[in-house]
C-alpha cells in the first residue's frame, strides 16, 4: 500500500512538472510576441538552408570591399568605439606629421646588388658550413647599422607611442625619428641613452657625449626635457638642457641656450622621463626670446613647454632625432636640490589605507588562537597564521 502511494504522489509530481513548464513556455512566447520587432540585423536576409545560392566573392579583393561597405553602414547597437568616442572627444583623432619626410629608395640597381648577393652566399660554401656547424660569427656594428637605415626609426616611433612621449610632448602630432642620436654618459661611456632604458641621477649628474649622423654644412638644435618633473604643474615640463645651431655634429661648438641640469625626479614620485629631441633647421636661427641666465638654478625660470617652443620656430626646424631614458631617486638627488638647487627637497609618500578586519565576532567558529590578536588596541600587533 506504502508502495502503490508513493509511485501516485511520483506519476502526479510529474504530471503537475510538464503541465507547470507548459504554461511557462506559452507565458513566455506571450511575452516574445509583445516586444516590438528589431531593426534590420546584420545578414538577415541569408537563407540558411541553401547556401549555394549565395554569392561567391572569387577573390580576396572583392570580398574586402565588401566588407569595408557593411562596416561603415549606420547600425542599430552601439560599438565600443562608439562609447569610447562620446566619453573622449578626442579619442582615435588623426594625428598630424610633422618630421621629415620619410623616402625609401628602392632603385633597381639595389634590389639587383642585393639579390646577387643573396646567390652568392647560396653559392658559399665556408658560409653554408659556418651556419649549419653555428661557428657563424656576424658583426652587431652591422646589424645595428642595417636596422638604423631599414626599420629603426619605425621602431623607435612605436617606442615613443608606448611611452606617451609625443602625447605628452607634441598633442595631437607625432614625428618619424630619421636621425639616430648617440648619447653616453660618464667618462668611460658606459651609460647610453637607448629607448627607455634605465639610468641613476648620479650617471647622468654631467652633460653626455652627443654623435648624431648630419650633412655638412647642417645646422640642428638639441633638447633635453622632462614632461614628468614639474611640482606644481602636470602640464608644464622642466627644461635641462637646450642647444641651439649646432654645425654638424659638433655639439659642443653649438650655442648653449640652457646649461645642463642633472635629473631631479622627487623622492617618492616613481621614474621620470627624460627626453632627447634633435631639431634639423633650415638655416641659422635667431634665439634671443629663449636664452636662460647662466647659471639658472631657478624651477620658475626653468618651466618649459616644448610645444610651445617648437611652435615659435616651427617654420625653420623640424624634429628629426629622438632618445630617452627613465630615473628615480637616489642620493645625488638629495644634493642636487640642496646644493644646486639651494631648496629644501619635496619627499612624497604614499599613505596606504589601514588593513581591513571584518567585525568581530563574539564566538568564532574555526578560527586559530590568536584570533583576538587583530583587535587588540596598541600600536604593534603580533598577527597569526590565518
Amino acid at each position: 500500500m506504502a508502495l502503490r502511494t508513493a509511485r501516485t504522489t511520483v506519476l502526479r509530481a510529474g504530471t503537475d512538472l510538464r503541465v507547470n513548464n507548459a504554461r511557462t513556455f506559452v507565458t513566455t512566447v506571450f511575452l516574445c510576441r509583445r516586444v516590438p520587432p528589431l531593426a534590420p540585423m546584420p545578414n538577415e536576409d541569408i537563407d540558411v538552408a541553401n547556401h549555394e545560392s549565395l554569392e561567391k566573392y572569387r577573390s580576396y579583393t572583392r570580398y574586402f570591399k565588401q566588407a569595408e561597405e557593411s562596416k561603415n553602414k549606420p547600425v542599430l547597437w552601439k560599438t565600443y568605439r562608439k562609447y569610447v568616442e562620446e566619453a573622449d572627444p578626442e579619442h582615435g583623432a588623426e594625428r598630424v606629421d610633422i618630421g621629415l619626410p620619410y623616402y625609401r629608395p628602392r632603385s633597381p640597381k639595389e634590389v639587383k646588388e642585393r639579390r646577387q648577393v643573396m646567390k652568392d652566399n647560396k653559392k658559399n660554401v665556408e658560409l653554408e658550413r659556418s651556419t649549419r656547424l653555428r661557428t657563424l660569427k656576424i658583426s652587431l656594428d652591422r646589424v645595428q647599422e642595417t636596422w638604423e637605415k631599414s626599420s629603426g626609426p619605425f621602431h623607435i616611433m612605436r617606442m615613443a607611442d608606448h611611452y606617451g612621449i609625443f602625447k605628452d610632448i607634441f598633442p595631437k602630432a607625432y614625428f618619424l625619428p630619421q636621425a639616430t642620436l648617440r648619447i653616453c654618459y660618464g667618462q668611460d661611456n658606459s651609460g647610453h641613452v637607448y629607448y627607455g632604458n634605465q639610468l641613476t641621477p648620479t650617471e647622468a649628474a654631467s652633460a653626455p657625449q652627443i654623435s648624431f649622423d648630419s650633412e655638412e654644412g647642417s645646422l640642428w638644435t638639441l633638447l633635453l626635457t622632462s614632461p614628468d618633473e614639474h611640482l606644481q604643474d602636470n602640464e608644464a615640463e622642466y627644461i635641462h638642457w637646450l642647444v641651439g645651431n649646432i654645425p654638424g655634429r659638433a655639439v659642443q661648438a653649438g650655442e648653449e641656450l640652457c646649461h645642463y641640469l642633472p635629473p631631479f625626479p622627487a623622492r617618492g614620485t616613481g621614474f621620470h622621463r627624460y627626453i632627447y629631441i634633435l631639431f634639423k633647421q633650415e638655416r641659422a636661427i635667431n634665439f634671443q626670446e629663449d636664452v636662460w641666465p647662466s647659471p639658472c638654478h631657478s624651477l620658475v625660470d626653468r618651466t618649459f613647454k616644448t610645444v610651445d617652443f617648437y611652435r615659435r620656430h616651427q617654420d625653420h626646424m623640424t624634429p628629426a632625432g629622438l632618445a630617452f631614458f627613465q630615473c628615480q631617486w637616489d642620493e645625488s638627488v638629495t644634493d642636487t636640490f640642496h646644493n644646486t638647487l639651494n631648496m629644501r627637497e619635496p619627499v612624497f609618500e604614499f599613505i596606504r589605507s589601514p588593513v581591513y578586519h571584518p567585525p568581530q565576532v563574539k564566538y568564532p567558529h574555526r578560527q586559530p588562537l590568536r584570533y583576538l590578536d587583530r583587535y587588540r588596541d596598541g600600536k604593534e600587533h603580533t598577527y597569526g597564521i590565518y
